[in-house]
């Protein structure tokens, strides 16, 4: 990551607001894994962590955020923050120059959040970000 470049702080939307995941989110973001599918609204196995274990979790994000090199950790959040729906991270790659990853929980995937945060992301990530390619995962197109 380039010295001078500023990390955008959030991304705003109608429906929803990124911002830094932190310490403070571990209850609300813990609800939110509980809850979180795949990309296809199947249920996500990863979700039995538990509280110490998210806590442990997001203190590590939020350190590799303000370390800043490569990892950025961002939660999903109602606009009006009372409700954590998913995440967005922007992981080190080998194949391009990050990896974005993201998720919802299943309440946001039944409201058809999914498809508009994914492209909200990929527009924000081209627009806002000093990478000239992403990996998507499980998204790839």
């Amino acid at each position: 990551m380039p010295d001078d470049f500023e990390v955008p702080a959030r991304l705003e939307h109608e429906r929803f607001r990124l911002r830094k995941l932190t310490v403070d989110d571990v209850v609300k973001d813990l609800e939110a894994i509980h809850a979180r599918v795949a990309p296809d609204g199947a249920p996500d196995p990863w979700s039995e962590t538990t509280l110490r274990a998210n806590l442990v979790d997001l203190d590590w994000h939020e350190k590799e955020f303000e370390l800043r090199p490569r990892s950025f950790a961002y939660t999903v959040v109602r606009p009006d923050e009372s409700q954590v729906i998913g995440c967005v991270y922007l992981y080190p790659s080998d194949d391009a120059d990050t990896d974005v990853r993201l998720w919802v929980r299943q309440e946001a995937w039944d409201e058809g959040l999914d498809p508009v945060l994914e492209a909200e992301v990929r527009r924000w990530v081209a627009e806002r970000w000093p990478f000239d390619s992403a990996a998507w995962g499980e998204r790839e197109r």
